[in-house]
C-alpha cells in the first residue's frame, strides 16, 4: 500500500492531501530514510512522522484497505 494512504487509512494524519504534502516536505521518514508519497509500506517498518514540534514514530502492525475507526488504531503501535 502506498504510505499516503496508509497514514490516512490508519488515521495518523486525517486527509490523503496533507499526508502526500508531508512526505514531498520531507516530514515523513520510514525506517530512518525520507520517504515518498508513493512508497510501499509493509508489516515492520518504522515510521517517523514530524508534527510543527513534535515527532510521532510508530511500526506499523497491519496494512489493511479499509478499516473502521474503531480499528485504526490496532494498525500501528507507538514507540
Amino acid at each position: 500500500m502506498r504510505l499516503d494512504k496508509y497514514l490516512k487509512v490508519s488515521r495518523l494524519i486525517k486527509r490523503r492531501s496533507v499526508a502526500n504534502e508531508a512526505c514531498d516536505a520531507g516530514r515523513v521518514l520510514m525506517n530512518d530514510k525520507p520517504a515518498k508519497a508513493s512508497a510501499s509500506v509493509k508489516a515492520g517498518d518504522i515510521l517517523t512522522i514530524g508534527f510543527g514540534n513534535k515527532e510521532v514514530r510508530v511500526e506499523v502492525l497491519d496494512v489493511r484497505e479499509t478499516v473502521k475507526k474503531e480499528e485504526a488504531a490496532e494498525l500501528f503501535r507507538y514507540l
